[in-house]
């Protein structure tokens, strides 16, 4: 597995990610209904392509994984196929962030306790948390600092 950045972010690149997203959010987001999930995949090929930096992990098939989007310092997406989660891909993609881009920041929904709990491990803190979401839906975001 090798961890590659994504200048050039073609049609297939953007479909094969929006795969490895729908797959992980339908295993992680379990407070998200169908209709919610689609609604929300409408705009993440735009975010894909808007990120400044985009990396991901391809298997031994130079298939995409999991991949990460960063923003400044912060973390602002992370998903891991559903099939590879528990190998240490996030481990790795998460230290490859904070060791190249300085991430010191992510958002994370408080209803992903598996998520908020990996932060939680790599380090990262609580500081600030809001009832909704950035799209005013009714659900808790916790707002994280990394803490050394």
């Amino acid at each position: 597995m090798n961890i590659k950045e994504m200048k050039d972010r073609n049609l297939l690149l953007i479909e094969q990610l929006l795969e490895v997203w729908e797959d992980s959010v339908k295993a992680t987001h379990l407070f998200l209904s169908k209709e919610e999930i689609e609604n929300i995949k409408k705009y993440v090929p735009q975010a894909l392509k808007r990120v400044s930096h985009l990396v991901m992990i391809e298997n031994e098939n130079n298939a995409p994984i999991a991949f990460m989007g960063i923003e400044d310092k912060k973390l602002e997406m992370l998903f891991i196929k559903n099939s590879e989660r528990g190998k240490g891909i996030g481990k790795q993609l998460l230290n490859y962030a904070i060791e190249h881009y300085n991430v010191n920041e992510l958002e994370v929904n408080e209803q992903n306790p598996n998520a908020k709990g990996f932060y939680e491990y790599m380090g990262f803190k609580t500081y600030k948390r809001t009832e909704l979401d950035e799209q005013g839906n009714p659900y808790p975001i916790l707002y994280m600092r990394l803490e050394r």
